[in-house]
Parts: structure tokens; C-alpha cells; sequence
């Protein structure tokens, strides 16, 4: 019933697709850019190959999707065999976490409980539909967290293993992962001193992702002159300051910002010079704002928990272009809730058929932050699992910050509807016992 109830309601998320045929997202085209940069000529970059080489598209998408993309453009260009793939995957996803919570107190008996949450949270289903790496990259974190677990249950040094090669896999699809190297060194090192064991050969484990991070680097280095991960980190050390400065000063006054910001940016000839200066910009951005940015940050960062995905919904049926979005006569949600007060809630559900979906999904997603904190809280819970999952779940949800959005949750977001529902099973189980 389960697996058949899942099985039913990604079918009907694939016909609404075929319907709607919005399966594309603003960065789709440049995974399919080096998906068939490497299937034509073996080279790995993410730009158009017919315009000049530029050196950012070279580090921008790393390998891991396209590579997935590749094995159906091998046979054939054709995105909607990708689409049921995914859908496919996002099917494997959900029995596994189920099957992996199963050790941490789930119980199949409230299979109700889990299907109820994971319905009520569209994005699941929508990013199954769309070209993008976040349901990859949702596999790699939750087979992770299924190896910590096998690791905390026996002790086994191949599992640890196991964890830095998932590791390393899932850093090849989206960059968000790789500063986790060095909190994975933390995690692993900190269970072998718990139990009193030599740590030479955990600590060689636990230091192979930051190996291939350093080795990775390396190869950028010879390809762009420029040792790093992502060309992505240097744009994003200033992108997450055109949020914050159309918070503190409007959108108006944001767009003036990056406008100037990009053009001094492009104005420098080499690209490790103008890497390394976006990258400078934005820590003195940092050290110049931080107190308030940093609030800002934290405050959007448990945004993400809640966050209902407007924005992406509409964009799935169509009644949202990328144009649409990025339009400035258009006014969203926060920003009529920030000039116009509650009074101006009901204008905007006039103007919005989906908004009061949307009420939904995010009362939803509040019973789910409740119930997540009840999964934290207990104490018949192993701490070290809780623990690791608040880490998890936190890094996540940190390393969005502002832009916080469904698509950067849905790689823990699995993880924290299947917390949720064990955290109410407990009660439901007390209540059960005492009755």
C-alpha cells in the first residue's frame, strides 16, 4: 500500500508535467551543456561550446548530473526518459528513508502518518519532474546517512568508508557539500574516540572526501589557473548581499548593487584575478555588515524549514515564467507582507489561485518543524543520531541562508518528514500505552 500510494502520486506529478512541460529550471541547460560537451568531445564545461570558452563554465557544474544525464544521452537526447529516471529515484529515495528510520523508531503501522506529510510537500514530486541535481543529490545525503547509521550500530571501519565515498560522490553533484569534508572528518573521528578506538585508519577514512576535494581543486587549477571547487562559491560570496541589500533597501536599490558589483567584476581581464576579487568583495562584504547580515542569514536559514515553494509550484504549472520572477512590477508575498501589512494578504490571494495552496503547504510544513523537534528532543532516540541529523539537517539549511527555497532543502528534506513522522509516532505511542 505504501509503495503503491507513492508510486500513484509520482505518476500523477509525471502526467502533470507532461502536461504543463515546465521540466526545466534556470540552470538546467548548462548540466545539458556539458552532458553533451562530454558525450561529443569529451570535455567537461557547462557553456555553450559554440560561443568563446569561458574559464567559469569550465568549474561552474560539477560532473556528477551530467554524467547522470549522460547515461540516456548516450542512446538518445531525450530529457522525458531523464524525467521518469528521477522519478524512479525519488520513488528509491522515499523507501529508503523509510527503511532506514525503520532503526531509529519509525514504525510501518504509521505508514498514514508519513504518506500524509510527504504528499502535503509538493516540491518532493515537482523536483522529481524537473531537470536538476537535487534529487541526485537527495540520494547521496540519505544513503550517507544510512551508512552513519550502519556505522553507529557496528562499529565497522568499511562503513565509515562507505560514508566518504558517498561523500565524495555527492560533492561531485552539487558543490553545497564540500565544506562537509572537513565537518565529516569531525563526525567520524569524534564516534571512534567515543568508543575508545585507534584512530589512524579512521582518520585515513574520514580524510578521504577533503583528498578529493584537494585533487579536485588541483584539476581546476590546471584547467583555469585558479585553485578551487566551484567558480560558483566567488559569485555567491555577493549574490547572498543582493538579498540582504533588497531586504535593508528594496529591490531597486539590489539591482543597482549587483549591476555595479558584476561590472567591476567582469572588467578584470584574468579569471583568477576576478575569482579571487569576488571572493575579497564578499568577506569585506561580510566584515563590513555582520552582525546584521548574519541575522539575516540565521533568520532566512530557518525560513527554509517552513517554506512552502510558491514560486516553484507556479513555475511547474506555468503560471510563473523565469520572466515573471525576475520582474520588478510583480510583487511577492514577503515583500507585500513587509510594505502593505496583513491588509494587503487579501490582494495578493486575488492575485495568486495557488496562494492559498501554498497556506496549506506550509501549515503542513509546520506540523513537520514541530514534529522535527520532537524528534530531536527524544530521548529514547540515540543522541549521537540526533545529533548527526541536527548537523545535517542545520549545514543544509545554513549553507542556503537567503535563498532559501525548496530545491535547496530537498536534499534533507526527506529526511526531516521522516524525523517528523517518528517523532509523532512516539507520541502516538505513548498515548497508545498509557490507554
Amino acid at each position: 500500500m505504501f509503495i503503491g500510494t507513492i508510486v500513484l502520486v509520482h505518476l500523477v506529478y509525471f502526467l502533470l508535467a507532461c502536461r504543463f512541460t515546465r521540466i526545466y529550471m534556470g540552470d538546467s541547460f548548462e548540466y545539458i551543456y556539458e552532458a553533451l560537451n562530454i558525450k561529443d568531445r569529451f570535455f567537461f564545461y557547462s557553456g555553450n561550446p559554440s560561443l568563446p570558452i569561458s574559464p567559469e563554465y569550465m568549474t561552474q557544474r560539477q560532473p556528477g548530473y551530467p554524467l547522470f544525464l549522460l547515461m540516456v544521452y548516450i542512446f538518445t537526447v531525450n530529457n522525458w526518459i531523464v524525467i521518469a529516471l528521477q522519478n524512479l529515484l525519488s520513488i528509491f529515495n522515499i523507501y529508503y528513508c523509510r527503511k532506514i528510520l525503520s532503526n531509529a523508531g519509525y514504525a510501518k503501522k504509521y505508514d498514514w502518518l508519513l504518506l500524509l506529510l510527504l504528499v502535503a510537500y509538493p516540491a518532493q514530486f515537482i523536483n522529481a519532474n524537473t531537470i536538476a541535481p537535487d534529487i541526485l543529490l537527495q540520494t547521496f545525503t540519505l544513503l550517507y546517512l544510512g551508512y552513519f547509521l550502519q556505522l553507529w550500530h557496528t562499529r565497522s571501519i568499511h562503513s565509515a568508508g562507505y560514508m566518504s565515498i558517498i561523500l565524495v560522490a555527492g560533492m561531485m553533484v552539487k558543490p553545497v557539500l564540500y565544506p562537509f569534508a572537513l565537518v565529516h572528518i569531525v563526525l567520524v573521528t569524534a564516534l571512534f574516540i567515543y568508543w575508545k578506538a585507534k584512530l589512524q585508519r579512521p582518520l585515513l577514512v574520514a580524510a578521504l572526501p577533503l583528498c578529493a576535494v584537494l585533487l579536485y581543486n588541483y584539476s581546476n587549477y590546471t584547467r583555469t589557473g585558479k585553485f578551487h571547487f566551484s567558480s560558483n562559491q566567488s559569485f555567491n560570496a555577493i549574490f547572498y548581499f543582493y538579498s540582504y541589500t533588497s531586504a535593508k533597501n528594496g529591490a531597486d536599490s539590489a539591482d543597482h548593487f549587483l549591476r555595479k558589483e558584476r561590472a567591476a567584476i567582469s572588467s578584470i581581464p584574468e579569471y583568477k584575478e576576478r575569482y579571487d576579487y569576488a571572493n575579497d568583495r564578499g568577506k569585506q562584504l561580510l566584515a563590513d555588515n555582520f552582525v546584521p547580515y548574519m541575522w539575516f542569514h540565521l533568520r532566512n536559514s530557518a525560513r527554509i524549514f517552513v517554506e512552502p515553494g510558491k514560486a516553484e509550484m507556479d513555475l511547474f504549472t506555468g503560471s510563473l515564467t523565469y520572466g515573471d520572477l525576475h520582474d520588478k512590477t510583480q510583487t511577492g508575498f514577503y515583500t507585500t507582507l513587509k510594505t502593505r501589512g496583513i491588509s494587503g494578504i487579501s490582494g495578493y490571494a486575488d492575485r495568486n489561485p495557488s496562494f492559498l495552496f501554498a497556506v496549506l503547504v506550509f501549515l503542513f510544513n509546520c506540523i513537520r518543524a514541530v514534529g522535527l523537534l520532537l524528534f530531536l528532543v527524544n530521548k529514547r532516540i540515540d543522541i549521537p543520531l540526533r545529533i548527526f541529523i541536527f548537523i545535517l539537517l542545520a549545514y543544509f539549511a545554513v549553507a542556503a541562508g537567503p535563498i532559501a527555497n525548496t530545491r535547496y532543502f530537498l536534499p534533507v528534506s526527506l529526511i526531516a518528514i521522516g524525523c517528523a513522522g517518528t517523532g509523532y509516532i512516539t507520541l502516538l505511542q505513548k498515548k497508545e500505552t498509557s490507554a
